[in-house]
């Protein structure tokens, strides 16, 4: 049968809309690769069988305990001194102690809170400290707690930290 005059065969589209569709796809891909490679993490590039942490050696570790019972002392002496208000006192032995955590074992003491520092199982001596001495007298209203038993806080966890 044949067919009706008024069909047509489907018209082709220009060579033009073709190529410019090709290069919009293009375009989307380069973006999203640009995007992906911008925004992965960063590894740090790293020798094979070259170790990442390397605990100190005894002579280094108690040079690193004078150190930090030194700076413990100057604290305390200059609160006795009326140098330091209780309250300021009681932040340095905080941020000293945390410091010797992280300078001794690598813990990033410094920025971890006390329920990370809880959950991550560290020396009850710390956990002790930071909890009776330090955050009561930093973070509550009122008179700050007797940095010299802060003192003796961070002494002990100094002295004692495995």
């Amino acid at each position: 049968m044949p067919a009706p005059d008024d069909l047509y065969p489907p018209v082709q589209y220009g060579w033009g809309w073709i190529l410019l569709a090709i290069g919009i796809l293009l375009l989307l891909g380069v973006a999203a690769w640009l995007l992906w490679f911008l925004t992965r993490p960063k590894h740090s590039i790293t020798l094979h069988g070259a170790p990442v942490y390397t605990p100190p050696t005894a002579d280094v570790l108690t040079q690193l305990r004078t150190e930090y019972l030194a700076d413990v002392q100057r604290i305390e002496d200059a609160y006795r001194s009326g140098n330091m208000p209780p309250k300021q006192a009681n932040l340095e032995l905080s941020r000293l102690v945390r410091g010797f955590v992280n300078d001794y074992s690598g813990l990033e003491a410094p920025v971890l809170a006390l329920d990370d520092l809880v959950a991550r199982g560290v020396d009850p001596a710390l956990i002790d400290a930071i909890r009776r001495h330090y955050y009561p007298s930093i973070f509550q209203r009122g008179p700050a707690i007797d940095p010299r038993y802060g003192a003796e806080a961070a002494r002990k966890v100094v002295q004692t930290w495995h």
